[in-house]
């Protein structure tokens, strides 16, 4: 099967500046040679500690980013972000759900506007609109009475159902979803993430999960990726991850899940020191740093990221330990 998503060595740095004249002093690594394919119909969750770089990389892929090196492929044609015809027509078939559904949705427009406003910029027309439109909030569980009120007018998971009605409305085939839920109570949370589960049942969807939450990721995805300063370190089957993590930042990751038994046995791992800037990554593994089994190796030579030993090549890991 081909990838409908294909992220080959994909960079992003931003420019640090400073001084009395402002010159450039440096750069923040934020995504740094990241490789994966996403397969259509499928959830590929991408996880890690805030600041590891995962929206970065998310809007990266939808071009909102400019990227500073590497290649997107979206349904086998390579994406110019210099192109904003290709960008336009891409954006038909790939959408964004944001974190914070307030901020992401124009608090001076009635959720009819800010339904209406893809229609006008991409100039499909519709000669049922209205009757489209209920028809699509009453597909994301609200009501047709709310297209004329402001997303002020709403709760928080209201307002994230019209902010997926927005990102479904013109039936794409890929949505990256960055921490769609992480804004929201948590009784509101598995109300979103069975609605998204659903919408992908129902229209065939294809999920890029972005989310620092291990217990959401393995709800709804289908593969994960592990991601740390600006770079995956361990990807493979949601089962097989969970059941046997390999890379140790994975295991210390997994290792912080809460346990509803009280009586179960608990072997927290503890990473000691600071996750290291962005601006000043340190030489070889970047994970050395805090990696309770770092080795002379570790801070020499950076890991090749691999397919591990007696797996059938869909486990990866980059760790000189494996």
């Amino acid at each position: 099967m081909e990838p409908i998503l294909s992220v080959n060595n994909l960079k992003k740095y931003f420019p640090v500046f400073g001084g009395i004249f402002l010159r450039r002093r440096g750069w923040v690594y934020a995504v740094d040679d990241v490789s994966f394919d996403v397969f259509p119909g499928e959830t590929l969750g991408l996880v890690g500690e805030s600041g590891c770089g995962k929206t970065t990389l998310g809007r990266c892929i939808m071009g909102l980013y400019a990227s500073t090196g590497g290649k997107i492929r979206f349904q086998g044609r390579n994406l110019d972000k210099r192109d904003r015809g290709q960008l336009k027509a891409m954006r038909l078939k790939m959408q964004m759900i944001f974190q914070d559904p307030f901020e992401s949705l124009n608090s001076r427009h009635t959720v009819r506007e800010i339904l209406e406003e893809k229609y006008r910029i991409h100039g499909v027309g519709n000669n049922e609109l209205d009757r489209h439109l209920a028809a699509l909030l009453k597909t994301v569980g609200l009501s047709p009475r709310a297209l004329s009120r402001f997303p002020h007018e709403f709760s928080g998971g209201q307002r994230q159902r019209i902010g997926i009605a927005r990102a479904i409305s013109l039936e794409p085939d890929l949505i990256v979803c960055d921490e769609p839920v992480s804004a929201l109570d948590v009784s509101v949370q598995s109300q979103i993430l069975n609605l998204l589960l659903t919408l992908q049942q129902d229209m065939g969807l294809t999920f890029l999960f972005i989310s620092h939450d291990l217990s959401v990721v393995r709800h709804v995805s289908d593969r994960i990726a592990v991601m740390y300063l600006g770079r995956i370190v361990e990807m493979a089957d949601r089962d097989d991850l969970f059941a046997t993590p390999s890379h140790p930042y994975t295991q210390a990751l997994l290792s912080a899940i809460p346990i509803a038994d009280p009586t179960a046995p608990k072997q927290r791992i503890i990473l000691e020191g600071e996750i290291p800037s962005p601006e000043n990554p340190p030489a070889g593994c970047r994970f050395h740093t805090r990696c309770p089994s770092a080795m002379a190796v570790c801070r020499r030579k950076e890991p090749v990221f691999k397919p591990l030993n007696g797996k059938d090549g869909t486990h990866f890991a980059a760790c000189h330990l494996l």
